[in-house]
């Protein structure tokens, strides 16, 4: 039986002929196994095809240097046959789904076909239904020489670049609530793995990009490579040659990359953006997207780019300029073809109309690739690419990766567990296994991530309060010794706050004791609203002010919808975490202030934790007339950590203020370039007078700062 989509080219076709049983010399056999058949390109035959095959079975022969024999053992096929004779015996017996899917692929193929000309036509088949043999091989070449192959071929690397477009494209149109640029996301995605085939190259891709997906919706994303890379291994356990497969671990790496390096190639290029288009915001949106999908296809080349040298001998020095320039087309071909090929359906002319706009795209698509090709030096071959290069290259990739995140922590925990297993080994026989030993290789990765990730996220027995960067906004969390979480504020960005907490909180930690909500404007409780959908949460303190806003709104819903215990915020309150901490609410009084110069800031709720020696006083955007309130009811102000009200601002921070909190440390919650112009020169020249410049941080300038202590002593910790 034909078990799988034929492979049609331009001059034959090949089959996949999966064998039931073998005539040799008149002896029937039943087998098992599979074997790759070439046949001229008509009579067409179709998946699900019962075929009686009268040849040779010939072991595959290498050409051009290229190993076709190992090439096709990956995918489970030790023989080919060459232009057999061929006998219809029967149809429709595979799968009805895949018959399904294969039969609607090439009725949508057939309407690009009729609808557009050429090479357009066989540029969006490859782009919307994975159908490469059809793209002349002068065109291959130019977008192999430019770097520009992966947007053709739906792999990993592709998939990554539609995941970045649509969540860009998601976010702008439906915004960060209630998830929904995920769930389009991934809908999508599925649906263009179904156009393409879903074949086993297309289904790996989009199954890893659902993984990043999923993480992204659990606000996880630190986590999604241990994900990864269970699913990696599942896949090896069941298929082992997958691992030598090359389009799997093109897959694998370039969803890694998309994972390790896209979050900080996605914030640089924002910022350039915002800087670049300071007083034309209404372009940054559009740019934002460009630049997204540029840091994506950027992190996935950094993942892949040694092993496409490797396996295909060239290095393309315009791919990251060539496919800037292509990807603002991507998205349109994708969707115009999809348009073109459905309605063409049904309605032929109706489906060349629509041709003309996809035309369009296709040729700019097709101009930006070909004039890329026709520079001087825009690729060389390579010939000389060890397997030790392409190590080395991996090995100093995660030593970076590992520095970023665990700078210290790394090194501490290596020195404890290189020991550790040096010991536990030397009283384990080694084992005489009857398997090579390279299938322990993927399972022991997992077990090796899992071990690192575990150990690096438990709970230790010091405090944590962490400020963490968000921009314009608030959001601090507290870890406790006792493993309990409590987060104060969320910042003004889903995003933001969801990449910080899933560096801060363990990887198998999903609740938050207690989520304290300062006050109810956008810049502390947008990013609560994210927490609250992705979080199990406990309970939630608030000071009851009544605000009309959407998202305070939204806020107010999803607390009632997820019935979470929901108390008031009221001075001389006091929270015993156990142990020793205390968290007293110092702010708002009984009666809500009213009449002051903002009352939904002088509202917000302020909080003093304390264990031992060592004390943090959190003001949220409390103003100075609540300030000498605190000191004229002789509340207790004295901490060690002042969190500075109101991003600095110049309506907080009094001297007299200073003197009752009598702080050895300052932190401003502050975005970098904000239009407020905080922190206020006048109040960071106060700071400074009274703590010396080293002892004021700010998270525009130092990053998330995060403070440790065992009650007697202070450690601080910053990003930058």
């Amino acid at each position: 039986m034909v078990a799988e989509e034929p492979d049609i080219r331009d001059r034959l076709c090949l089959l996949t002929f999966s064998a039931s049983e073998i005539i040799v010399n008149g002896e029937r056999k039943e087998v098992l196994g599979t074997v790759l058949i070439q046949v001229p390109r008509y009579p067409a035959y179709r998946y699900g095809d019962v075929l009686n095959v009268t040849g040779k079975l010939e072991t595959p022969e290498p050409f051009d240097n290229f190993d076709y024999k190992s090439y096709l053992e990956r995918q489970g096929i030790y023989s080919v046959i060459y232009y057999p004779g061929v006998e219809l015996l029967g149809q429709g017996e595979g799968l009805k789904p895949l018959q399904w899917i294969y039969s609607l692929r090439e009725r949508l193929s057939t309407s690009l076909a009729r609808a557009l000309p050429e090479p357009q036509g066989s540029l969006a088949q490859g782009i919307l239904l994975g159908l490469r043999s059809n793209i002349p091989d002068s065109l291959n070449q130019a977008f192999s020489r430019t770097g520009t192959a992966h947007i053709l071929a739906i792999s990993g690397l592709n998939i990554s670049i539609v995941i970045a477009i649509l969540l860009s494209l998601g976010i702008l149109v439906f915004g960060r609530q209630r998830s929904i640029y995920i769930w389009l996301a991934l809908g999508v995605i599925w649906l263009y793995t179904l156009l393409a085939g879903m074949n086993p190259p297309v289904i790996r891709a989009a199954i890893m990009g659902s993984l990043f997906l999923i993480a992204e919706y659990l606000g996880r994303q630190g986590s999604a490579i241990i994900a990864l890379a269970f699913a990696a291994a599942v896949m090896v356990g069941i298929q082992p040659q997958l691992l030598w497969s090359v389009s799997f671990q093109l897959s694998f790496l370039a969803m890694a990359g998309l994972i390790f390096f896209y979050p900080y190639f996605q914030t640089w290029g924002r910022k350039g953006v915002a800087r670049l288009f300071k007083n034309r915001e209404k372009i940054v949106p559009t740019a934002s997207i460009i630049t997204d999908g540029f840091a994506s296809t950027l992190a996935a080349i950094v993942a892949v780019g040694p092993l496409i040298a490797y396996n295909f001998g060239v290095v393309s020095l315009v791919g990251p300029p060539a496919t800037f320039f292509s990807l603002p087309a991507l998205p349109v071909i994708i969707v115009t073809s999809a348009l073109v090929a459905f309605v063409g359906l049904f309605a032929l002319l109706a489906a060349q109309i629509l041709g003309w706009l996809a035309w369009l795209f296709l040729s700019y698509f097709l101009l930006v690739v070909r004039g890329f090709d026709a520079l001087p030096y825009s690729s060389f071959q390579v010939a000389t690419i060890s397997t030790w290069h392409i190590w080395g290259y991996y090995v100093i990739l995660a030593g970076v990766i590992a520095f970023l995140n665990y700078r210290n922590q790394l090194a501490d925990f290596s020195s404890r567990l290189t020991s550790g297993i040096k010991k536990a080994a030397q009283g384990i026989p080694k084992p005489r296994l009857g398997f090579s030993m390279k299938w322990l290789i993927p399972p022991l990765l997992v077990v090796a991530i899992l071990v690192w990730s575990v150990a690096l996220t438990m709970p230790d027995d010091k405090l944590h309060v962490s400020f963490l960067d968000v921009g314009q906004g608030d959001a601090i969390l507290i870890q406790t010794p006792n493993g309990q979480d409590i987060l104060i504020d969320g910042g003004p960005a889903p995003q933001k706050i969801n990449l910080e907490l899933s560096k801060k909180l363990p990887f198998w930690d999903r609740t938050i004791d207690l989520v304290v909500c300062t006050h109810s404007q956008a810049d502390h409780i947008t990013g609560l609203v994210e927490v609250l959908q992705r979080y199990k949460v406990k309970q939630v303190l608030e000071p009851g002010v009544s605000y009309n806003s959407s998202i305070y709104q939204e806020w107010c819903n999803l607390v009632e919808e997820k019935q979470i215990k929901r108390d008031k915020a009221q001075a001389g309150q006091e929270i015993d975490l156990g142990n020793g901490f205390k968290l007293e609410v110092l702010n708002p009084p009984a009666s809500l202030w009213e009449g002051t110069s903002d009352d939904v800031d002088n509202n917000g709720v302020v909080l003093r934790l304390s264990w031992g020696k060592v004390s943090f006083l959190f003001t949220a955007d409390i103003r100075e007339e609540v300030e000498f309130a605190l000191i004229g009811q002789r509340a207790n102000l004295k901490s060690t950590v002042l969190k500075v009200s109101h991003h600095g601002s110049k309506t907080s921070t009094t001297s007299q203020f200073l003197a009752a909190v009598a702080p050895e440390v300052a932190v401003i919650s502050v975005g970098e370039d904000n239009p407020f112009g905080h922190p206020s020169t006048e109040v960071l020249e106060r700071l400074i007078d009274r703590l010396g410049e080293d002892n004021v941080y700010r998270t525009d300038e130092d990053g998330t700062i995060e403070f440790i202590t065992d009650g007697a002593k202070l450690w601080v910790k910053a990003d930058s």
